[in-house]
Order: structure tokens, then sequence, then C-alpha cells
């Protein structure tokens, strides 16, 4: 177990993180305006989800072998921002007519969940904050480095959820509102797709090294 003054310190190093909104907070928003609260939860499941795979893969040893190999980080990083690309190109194209009050099929919300869970896969952001950001927290000296790492991981994830629920609740809540008008739907569709094209274009051109 990480040391409390340390484990206090890395609570408050990603609380600070947390605050500024990335990828994942923007695909939580779009996918809040388009479907309301509940979808937007379901997109912060996904997430965190995405987030508890890479800290598993990371204690149990992955993270060194995904960084030492560029090419396997490059093959993960263009695979998210293909995703992305894809699906706000399928959103700006979809030109359905959405009825006034149509409730949301639950089928819609396991989708929203799933691709949250693809989405930060994917994240490369998030595969070198889990990857690389954790480990400086652990103390390689004392036993059982990897209940560190699941400890350090796990919380983070949590403080993500929490932190994500914020943003899916108040766009949700918004959204909820102003939701009717044909005029808002085409608006919730530029939007979204916008936004979703915007993040597969920086996810493709984001690197590491620019990341400080």
């Amino acid at each position: 177990m990480p040391s409390l003054s340390t484990y206090l310190v890395f609570l408050a190093t990603g609380m600070a993180l947390l605050a500024i909104p990335g990828p994942a907070v923007l695909y939580i928003v779009t996918r809040s305006i388009e479907m309301g609260r509940a979808g937007g939860i379901a997109s912060v499941a996904g997430i965190t989800t995405g987030t508890f795979v890479h800290v598993a893969l990371a204690t149990a040893g992955i993270s060194s072998l995904i960084l030492a190999s560029r090419p396997a980080f490059d093959a993960v990083r263009y695979a998210g921002a293909a995703y992305l690309i894809f699906l706000g190109l399928r959103r700006l194209l979809t030109r359905r007519e959405e009825a006034v009050g149509e409730e949301r099929v639950p089928r819609t919300r396991r989708r929203a969940y799933t691709q949250g869970v693809i989405v930060n896969l994917t994240n490369p952001k998030t595969i070198v904050f889990v990857f690389a950001f954790i480990p400086q927290f652990v103390d390689p000296a004392a036993r059982h480095v990897w209940l560190q790492v699941l400890v350090l991981g796990v919380s983070f994830g949590c403080l993500g959820f929490l932190s994500d629920s914020v943003y899916a609740l108040a766009a949700g809540t918004v959204a909820d509102r102003l939701r009717g008008s044909r005029r808002i739907a085409g608006f919730e569709r530029w939007f979204g797709g916008s936004v979703l094209v915007g993040l597969g274009i920086a996810a493709a051109v984001w690197t590491p090294s620019r990341s400080h």
C-alpha cells in the first residue's frame, strides 16, 4: 500500500488533472447533449471501464511493453483517432428526424457505454497517464508493488467517475430542457459530430512530448 502522504498527494494531483477537461470530458458532454443525462452517465460508465482496463494492464506489468514500443503506441493512438472520426462523420451524415419527446431505448444507452469504453481504451492521454504517471507514486522498494499500482489506479478511476458525472449531469440537464425542436436536433447533430471529428484529429496529431 502507498503511504498516506503519498496517497494524499496523488489524490490532490489527480483532482487537479481531472479539473482540466480533456477528450473524454468532451466526448461525455457531447453524448449528454445528444442523449440527456441517462446517456451521459452511460458514457461516463464506459469511460471509467476503459480506465479500469488500463489500470488492470498496468498492474499486470503491460505498461512497460506498450511504452517501450513506439509502433504499438502509435497503433493504439491512430485506432482511437480513427474511431472518433468515424463516430463524428456518422453523426454528421445521419439526418434521421427524431420525434419530439421520443424516449431513448436502452440499446442506445448500451451503445453509448460501449463507445465510451472503446474511446478511452484508445485514448493516448489515458494510456500515458496510467502507464507513466501513476508509477511515479509507487515505491519500488516496498512490498507488493502491484497492489500500490492497483490502489492508485482504482482511486483515480473513481475520482474520474465522480468528476465526469458532474459534466454529464450538467450538460444533460441543459439539453433535456432544450430538447424538442427540430432546430435543437440539428444543433445536436452538428455539434456532436463536429466535436467527435475534432477529437479524432487531435488524437491523431498528439504525441507524448507535447503533453507537457
